[in-house]
């Protein structure tokens, strides 16, 4: 079963599965209750990119916090094991680098990424306090920046906005200097893990990193995109928003050894796909 509130997505991802027996399509927002039969929930709700989460920066509170609560009581009813999606945004502005599991993160709590970073503590928060009072089986994973095929044109990513913006020819924007880095991890790997994460041992709960650990500055990532698309864009430069973090690269030691999970696929095979899906894509091209 798939629940989208379709705010940030699009019926066109699921399209190929709508008629399989086995897959069904439930438009429901999680800030609302919902009462279903499962044996596993992956939580992946709340829109994660800065354009999306600032829109209706409340709304974006109540989708992290809100939604753990009602994913977590369906969880307790049905004795479901439970995935959070967590974020890298959990360490804010590191000051530790790269970052690993125990370090707690330097984030401001009223800043305008604040509904996202502190939505998605306090949905890590609610995890552990379930498990602990009420023995809810859950397990937590930190998602680093993530692309592939089905992103959305207008996302609002860094890797989006790069190719769409190369494939038109358009100017690239980078905000600051593009010497913050990012670490991108593409999404069959990190799918991967998910998966493993959910079905391993139930004394590994979280939280652990799920991300690739090659850490690439923004004004390299836009100097690959171009030349792999061939594109005349020119790389322009622009202020660099409040609490934008300098650095991001995680440490995935854990996940290698509770796992058995690291990435396999380097940025440029990656790139590659993720470019030959938006050249099909007529909202890129036409």
């Amino acid at each position: 079963m798939c629940l989208d509130n379709f705010f940030t997505g699009g019926k066109r991802n699921v399209s190929h599965l709508l008629g399989k027996p086995n897959f069904e399509l439930i438009r429901h927002d999680l800030v609302q209750p919902i009462f279903l039969e499962v044996d596993e929930i992956y939580n992946l709700a709340c829109p994660a990119s800065p354009i999306h989460y600032q829109y209706n920066p409340v709304k974006t509170v109540k989708t992290s916090v809100m939604g753990a609560i009602h994913m977590l009581g369906l969880a307790k009813r049905v004795n479901a094991r439970i995935l959070q999606a967590s974020t890298s945004e959990i360490y804010g502005d590191p000051a530790v680098h790269p970052q690993k599991e125990d370090y707690w993160g330097n984030v401001n709590t009223i800043g305008i990424r604040s509904c996202y970073d502190e939505g998605k503590r306090c949905a890590e928060t609610l995890f552990f306090d379930y498990h602990r009072q009420n023995k809810v089986n859950i397990r937590v994973v930190r998602i680093f920046n993530t692309y592939g095929p089905r992103m959305q044109p207008d996302d609002g990513r860094v890797v989006s906005n790069f190719i769409v913006q190369a494939l038109k020819n358009q100017d690239i924007t980078i905000f600051g200097n593009g010497s913050q880095t990012r670490s991108f991890c593409y999404v069959d790997d990190l799918i991967e893990g998910l998966i493993r994460m959910m079905n391993g041992p139930d004394d590994f709960i979280g939280p652990v990193n799920l991300g690739n650990s090659g850490e690439f500055t923004i004004l390299e990532l836009a100097k690959k995109i171009i030349e792999i698309t061939d594109s005349k864009s020119r790389i322009i430069f622009k202020s660099l928003p409040q609490d934008d973090p300098r650095q991001r690269q995680p440490d995935i030691a854990l996940a290698r050894e509770k796992l058995g999970w690291e990435p396999e696929t380097d940025l440029e095979e990656g790139l590659k796909k993720t470019i030959q899906y938006f050249r099909e894509d007529k909202r890129v091209t036409s």
